[in-house]
């Protein structure tokens, strides 16, 4: 007999999980990229800026994606760092300051001239036998920022944080349907972690699967294994038509409690 929970979220994945629905979410940015060594790029870029109020997300990530170009792989390789520290110069968002910018820049350019791709770095650390993105995650992340000068754009896997930016960016480049263009055919859906952002917490808390107070890495581990176990092969398949709530006007928190309480 099938599970109500699970006959709930997927009435809701078929009603919110289309793409009229992602403005303004900075995902849409991805749209732009036909080609999988650009669009990886543009979304690691909008998953980096990806906190604060989302109308100075977007415009931080259009600023950046802007003096990239429609080939943003490319361009990358082809600059160097007086360049971007030129071309990025006028570029301020919160507590993102060029120098961030830049050091996120020539991360990727390194890893782009070792590894090929973003996708091929990540895969470097991954084994067949790992249940959760978490070993290549770590690894790419320490490819891209090893000393740390890129600041708070790259959370670090290692510790406590949930890393809700670095799981979103995977979601957008794992995951295919309406919404997630996907791209990077290597990973398997099943080894995505939840980008626990405030909305995901609340959600997560409604149903049960974690009473941890912040919305930390050990929550993150929690609601995404809650998640698996309704749908094993694609756990994170919820996350988008749930966040809507609280995030487009429409749809509010309270709408959603009401929902899986029902």
């Amino acid at each position: 007999m099938p599970d109500p929970l699970r006959q709930k979220l997927e009435t809701l994945y078929h009603t919110n999980n289309r793409k009229e629905f992602v403005d303004p979410d900075p995902l849409m940015f991805l749209y732009r990229y036909p080609q999988v060594c650009d669009r990886e790029i543009a979304g690691l870029v909008a998953a980096c800026l990806a906190y604060g109020r989302v109308e100075m997300i977007l415009q931080a990530v259009d600023q950046v994606l802007m003096f990239l170009g429609s080939n943003p792989k490319d361009r990358v390789l082809h600059l160097n760092e007086t360049d971007l520290c030129r071309g990025l110069a006028g570029f301020s968002y919160r507590f993102a300051r060029p120098a961030h910018v830049v050091s996120l820049m020539v991360g990727i350019q390194r890893v782009l001239r070792q590894y090929g791709s973003l996708e091929a770095c990540f895969m470097t650390g991954m084994s067949v036998d790992d249940p959760t993105v978490m070993p290549g995650l770590l690894h790419l992340v320490r490819q891209l920022n090893p000393d740390g000068a890129c600041g708070h754009l790259l959370a670090d896997p290692a510790k406590s944080s949930a890393c809700k930016r670095s799981h979103l960016f995977l979601r957008w480049m794992v995951r295919k349907d309406p919404v997630d263009p996907g791209g990077w055919d290597k990973v398997r859906p099943s080894q995505l972690l939840i980008p626990l952002d405030r909305h995901m917490f609340s959600a997560g808390k409604m149903l049960g699967f974690t009473r941890r107070k912040t919305p930390d890495r050990t929550a993150c581990l929690e609601i995404t294994d809650g998640f698996r176990q309704l749908n094993p092969e694609d756990p994170v398949k919820y996350d988008f038509c749930l966040t809507r709530f609280g995030i487009r006007r429409s749809l509010d928190m309270t709408d959603l409690g009401a929902i899986l309480a029902d």
